[in-house]
């Protein structure tokens, strides 16, 4: 039987969060996890209450205890990563970082992209850019996570994992609103804008991404990896499986050369290669397979 490990959380109780920290508690692990107090995690976890920005209130919530991993879901700036490095370099011998696709956004590659496309280790951080405002912080969310990864990276003292997160879909928690988007429009027969040259992109289902965590905890590999289903979509396609949900719901997909686009329609392509993770020993759904459940759970029809 496998030894049961020590696993901090930080953030990240909901969603595909909450869904790890179960699988964590069901496989035997101790799970400690951490937030500001604005929710209380499955019973079974430990519970620390701690602002992450805040170094004191994190060394005082922590105290003296170390782990054997920690899963970060809460990193987006190079601050928060700094600031994480120096309160626990010493203290756990994984450091697991919760990243996104959105790293790729300079991409546009024909063919999907391997990690080697953004090599954290390469990217300038400045942490005096405005990370603390939340405005600058929502429109630079892939500048954020390229350099709180770089920060991790820097050195090779400091066992990280970035996990590069493609558009997760799933779940009838699902807080995002964008099938909701589509639904809304495919129900009143308005026109869903998406750009003129609209290009796919990878996705994976909550249950799978929490799966990949799940599995990265136990795993002894470092540096980024990319966790995406098998195979692209289109959001003709996206759209047409929400359609499939709603009683004669039909797609009239608008071109635009500019204004707002709906959400999951891209000018760029940059979807994600996952042949790194595969070959360490995860294996992907096929996103054409999941895909009607995942709407159907999300829209509740």
């Amino acid at each position: 039987m496998e030894k049961a490990r020590d696993v901090l959380v930080i953030g990240g109780n909901r969603y595909f969060g909450k869904r790890l920290i179960r699988r964590l508690l069901a496989a035997g692990d101790r799970v400690t996890v951490l937030n500001r107090g604005s929710a209380a995690p499955p019973a079974g976890a430990l519970h620390l209450v701690a602002d992450r920005d805040d170094e004191n209130s994190l060394r005082k919530a922590l105290g003296a205890r170390v782990f054997d991993v920690v899963v970060d879901q809460v990193c987006y700036t190079p601050r928060q990563a700094a600031l994480a490095r120096r309160v626990f370099e010493g203290r756990t011998r994984r450091y697991v970082m919760t990243s996104t696709v959105e790293v790729y956004e300079y991409e546009d590659s024909p063919t999907p992209v391997a990690e080697s496309a953004v090599d954290p280790r390469t990217v300038a951080v400045d942490p005096e850019l405005p990370w603390h405002d939340q405005e600058f912080l929502s429109s630079h969310y892939g500048e954020g996570k390229r350099q709180a990864e770089a920060v991790f990276a820097a050195g090779s003292d400091f066992p990280y994992v970035a996990v590069r997160v493609a558009h997760v879909l799933g779940g009838d928690d699902d807080f995002t609103g964008r099938l909701a988007h589509y639904a809304e429009r495919i129900r009143s027969g308005t026109p869903i804008a998406v750009p003129a040259a609209n290009r796919p992109a990878t996705y994976i289902h909550v249950e799978e991404i929490a799966d990949f965590l799940a599995w990265a905890v136990g795993e002894d590999f470092t540096g980024p990896v990319n966790a995406a289903s098998d195979g692209l979509l289109s959001t003709d396609e996206l759209c047409e499986a929400v359609a499939a949900q709603i009683p004669g719901g039909s797609v009239a997909l608008r071109a635009v050369e500019v204004g707002e686009v709906s959400p999951l329609s891209f000018t760029r392509s940059y979807g994600m290669d996952n042949s790194r993770a595969t070959r360490l020993g995860f294996t992907f759904g096929d996103v054409r397979q999941w895909l009607p459940k995942a709407v159907a759970e999300t829209l509740g029809d």
